[in-house]
């Protein structure tokens, strides 16, 4: 019965490490990174239109930016969840990780702020 115990316990570490290791966080990062990037765009984006009524420029740069955001998060987030089982806790990574985590939250909060910032500025110089 004890051996019963030891495998069970065994198991669930082993279900556990990979679920809240690096591949998890940075998988959590991406998604409310994600929903932040997305309210921001909205929010930055439906402003410029209602400034700039007759351009089609605010909605190009939302196309442009959904379209650059999903595959450069989903790189960087199968980069920590493809991780081989034995690193799923290597604090050796935990720079790699914050320096990941950075990339993710500054793209999400200065992407929609910025390109709708240079959307304004060429519509203030052409129009």
């Amino acid at each position: 019965m004890g051996h019963a115990l030891e495998g069970s316990a065994e198991q669930t570490q082993k279900r556990t490490a990979g679920a809240n290791g690096w591949g998890r966080k940075m998988s959590d990062h991406v998604a409310f990174g994600l929903l932040v990037y997305t309210g921001l765009q909205i929010f930055v984006t439906s402003v410029a239109l209602k400034a700039n009524n007759n351009s089609i420029l605010p909605y190009f740069a939302l196309v442009l930016l959904v379209v650059a955001i999903i595959p450069a998060c989903w790189m960087i987030e199968k980069r920590w969840t493809d991780l081989p089982e034995e690193e799923t806790r290597n604090p050796d990574l935990a720079g790699a990780f914050a320096r990941d985590r950075a990339i993710i939250w500054c793209a999400a909060i200065g992407l929609p702020l910025g390109i709708t910032a240079l959307i304004k500025g060429l519509s203030f110089l052409f129009a």
